[in-house]
């Protein structure tokens, strides 16, 4: 599909201590176009740690006869903080500690406030497993995945009980940390990501005003991280300031030439602007990058259903889920389809691998639901 769709880049982008720090973004920002922040926004608060973390820190983690960074890891990964995985919305580490819940960057920052607070070594991780995307309306998103190691405090006496010099906390579920690469990260660059997550979640609101105010500050913290600009791009858009969009995703192309969501975002604006040519050409060029684009065999499936094409749409959606097998929702609509061809049992796996790729507690239980009633029909 070549369907122009504004694409952000979110829950992580990559970036790279030792990238060259990229050119001051001025000249992008256009303040004078948005209304003040609802709330303010202070990157100071994403790692302060709450009066109930700091008893949980005194209480559990600095007198476990282990040692803290066991403490630690042990609350986070076995259970005893019952943390559920839910990507709806990018926490803070207070959020997160009180929800007991977040995505892999929310758990990210929760983790390291806790062990920055006792001493520990920490180092911040971009994970690349391939692209994953999910969407909302007509807002795509490319998924990423970050994680944090955890060093020994060494003036500690009980690290004797620590099983390596380093240990990796990964939150993603369904995922074998041995095959994730990875890369290291700075913590300018993880609180970019934050504040650009918050931008996008802001922009899927409706919240245009916040979502500037956050998207600039993500790029501020870190200019070298593109997903700022890319999300402020597509903000510029749907405020209508097309000259904008069009200079912050040539800035994008520029550092980054085979940025397939800033060639995607241009050839949008380009069309807007009543640059038809230049549209073309921009398209042609991400079709040259990107064969098939996001959701593309998704979107022909969907027709395929409306058509009574139940056959074809579950050859279209199998080719979705081979491209993204973690993706719950290319799983529910292979269900559907094996469901109208009379193949329950496929149906009934699909839907099972649907709920287990589920990232937040809506889709976990409209999942469970179908699964349910499915399970009960065929019995």
């Amino acid at each position: 599909m070549r369907t122009y769709a504004i694409a952000i880049l979110c829950l992580l982008a990559v970036g790279c201590a030792e990238v060259p720090p990229a050119a001051s973004p001025d000249g992008l920002f256009q303040d004078d176009l948005f209304a003040a922040p609802s709330h303010p926004i202070r990157a100071e608060e994403v790692f302060a740690l709450s009066d109930a973390m700091r008893e949980f820190l005194e209480r559990e983690l600095s007198q476990h006869y282990k040692g803290k960074r066991q403490a630690l890891i042990d609350a986070v990964s076995q259970g005893q903080l019952r943390l559920e995985y839910d990507s709806v919305r990018t926490r803070n580490a207070a959020e997160a500690f009180q929800a007991k819940a977040g995505n892999c960057l929310s758990l990210v920052i929760m983790t390291a406030a806790f062990a920055k607070a006792m001493g520990l070594e920490v180092q911040y991780n971009s994970a690349a497993f391939g692209d994953l995307w999910s969407r909302s309306g007509n807002i795509y998103f490319l998924n990423g995945h970050v994680n944090v190691t955890l060093g020994k405090r060494y003036t500690d006496p009980r690290t004797l009980y620590d099983a390596a010099e380093l240990m990796t906390i990964d939150f993603l579920p369904g995922h074998d940390l041995g095959s994730l690469r990875t890369t290291p990260i700075d913590e300018p660059t993880i609180l970019a990501m934050y504040m650009n997550n918050r931008a996008a979640e802001a922009l899927l609101r409706g919240q245009l005003d916040d979502a500037y105010w956050l998207a600039r500050e993500a790029m501020r913290q870190s200019p070298a991280f593109m997903g700022g600009y890319n999300t402020l791009g597509v903000i510029y858009l749907r405020r209508g300031e097309l000259a904008m969009a069009e200079r912050v995703f040539g800035r994008v192309l520029q550092d980054e030439p085979q940025n397939t969501r800033a060639w995607a975002n241009l050839a949008l604006t380009l069309e807007k602007l009543g640059r038809g040519a230049e549209a073309t050409a921009a398209d042609a060029q991400l079709a040259s990058i990107e064969r098939h684009a996001p959701f593309h065999f998704f979107h022909l499936g969907i027709a395929a259903m409306e058509a009574g094409d139940f056959r074809g749409a579950r050859a279209l959606f199998a080719k979705e889920v081979r491209r993204a097998p973690e993706y719950h929702e290319f799983h529910f609509w292979l269900g559907l389809a094996e469901y109208r061809l009379g193949n329950f049992r496929g149906a009934r796996d699909e839907l099972a691998a649907a709920l287990e790729n589920s990232t937040t507690r809506r889709d976990h239980d409209l999942y469970s639901a179908k699964l349910a009633r499915l399970s009960s029909q065929t019995r």
